[in-house]
């Protein structure tokens, strides 16, 4: 194309109804009843998901690497194919009752981004390459965030090929099976800068009638097991002056989790997502009460300042009850603030393009969490209804969807700088 014919930069846009289109195309892949996808990671559907994803990089011109843990890599030259590409990605499996857009849409905004740098016969410096992540979801193997886990050494391959699903199938099994390990070694494949587009999944963006919100980090998570033991006793004979009734110190701490939440905004969290009570019986004491803990916020401080907060509770609840009571960690993820470069390029993208924008923070993990490891980065997130996600009903309007891939374009291309 004459570069008279090229819009100039601040004219930019994608094609969106190109790109709801691909969603909707790969949306039929594992659709269930209610509108929603069942793609579970490595079984027959996902094969089926990446090679239709893989097929449009290739239309698009774009060269595709695959590493040993099934990462896909889906590159367009630059000029300067020495520098590191600057990428963008996300995943494409889903929650059992998962819906369209939850990483789909990270990763076909990407595809998208190619499209119309094609159209235009726009050449950047650096390469632009478009990732998908294995087993984001975790939904069928343990760990989460598996692919990009070990592109950046957070566990080994060889202790995420060793997972195992539910029937006992292994992630290198079922690699190997589908045809998706490739030979590139994980995390031997050089980052610039990296950008990850995504629904929210929360109601934060909706309730605020914000367009884009400016990712500025994750919060850190702390998950704890905490265990009261009272005693069992019969529900009528027992006076209430005499029991050791584990349930009501329990429901005690599980108050004081929401407490701590509330003394650390605007980003603390506080969750009790899983009781286990024995014998559970309706005319017993229960004696033994196992719940989880989750806590979040957006700095490793705050989430220690919650952490000693619900220690102390937990001591002080059993003194005062005599009870026996537990609490071990069993999983933390550090906070992932994002770089000021990457954040900023996002800000600015927003509002040169005349989209409301705020900043907002991530209270789910997302493979740009590691990729901040390894490189500058930053996320986008534009609203979905309700804040509804993980459900089959998750749901993004078009122009929103249309906003956040403009917002990823003119951010990467401000990383990764037009040819000229």
């Amino acid at each position: 194309m004459d570069m008279k014919t090229k819009p100039a930069l601040q004219d930019l846009r994608i094609n969106g109804q190109r790109l709801w289109d691909s969603l909707m195309e790969l949306a039929q892949i594992g659709a269930t009843p209610k509108g929603g996808v069942c793609r579970l990671t490595l079984t027959d559907l996902d094969k089926q998901g990446r090679d239709l994803v893989l097929g449009w990089a290739r239309e698009a011109g774009m060269t595709v690497t695959i590493d040993k843990i099934g990462n896909g890599f889906m590159r367009r030259p630059g000029r300067n194919n020495a520098l590191p590409p600057v990428m963008t990605g996300s995943h494409i499996d889903t929650q059992p009752t998962g819906g369209k857009f939850d990483g789909n849409y990270g990763v076909l905004a990407g595809i998208e981004v190619v499209r119309t740098l094609n159209d235009l016969g726009i050449e950047t410096e650096a390469p632009i390459e478009v990732a998908f992540w294995t087993n984001e979801e975790g939904s069928r193997f343990v760990p989460v965030m598996m692919g990009s886990g070990v592109f950046a050494k957070a566990f080994t391959l060889e202790h995420a090929y060793a997972a195992t699903d539910t029937e006992g199938k292994t992630v290198k099994g079922e690699l190997e099976r589908i045809g998706y390990i490739g030979d590139e070694e994980p995390g031997a494949h050089p980052i610039g800068s990296y950008f990850e587009t995504h629904i929210e999944q929360g109601p934060v963006l909706e309730d605020h009638d914000v367009t884009i919100g400016v990712v500025t980090g994750v919060l850190g998570i702390k998950w704890y097991d905490c265990v009261v033991t009272g005693m069992e006793a019969h529900a009528g004979p027992t006076p209430m002056a005499l029991r050791k009734d584990a349930l009501q110190v329990a429901t005690k701490l599980m108050q004081e989790v929401v407490a701590i939440a509330h003394r650390y905004p605007p980003h603390g969290r506080g969750t009790v997502g899983m009781v286990h009570v024995h014998p559970n019986s309706r005319n017993v004491i229960p004696g033994r009460v196992k719940f989880s803990i989750d806590l979040r916020n957006a700095t490793d401080e705050l989430v220690e300042r919650m952490d000693a907060d619900i220690r102390k509770a937990v001591v002080d609840a059993s003194a005062e009850s005599g009870l026996p009571i537990t609490i071990e960690l069993v999983s933390h993820y550090p906070a992932a603030p994002f770089h000021a470069d990457c954040v900023a390029a996002v800000g600015k993208a927003a509002a040169a393009l005349g989209y409301s924008n705020m900043p907002a923070v991530s209270g789910a993990g997302h493979d740009a969490v590691y990729m901040a490891r390894l490189a500058p980065a930053g996320m986008i997130f534009i609203p979905c209804k309700d804040g509804i996600s993980h459900n089959e009903i998750e749901d993004a309007k078009p122009e929103h969807i249309t906003a956040g891939c403009n917002v990823l374009l003119h951010a990467m291309l401000e990383r990764a700088g037009i040819a000229g």
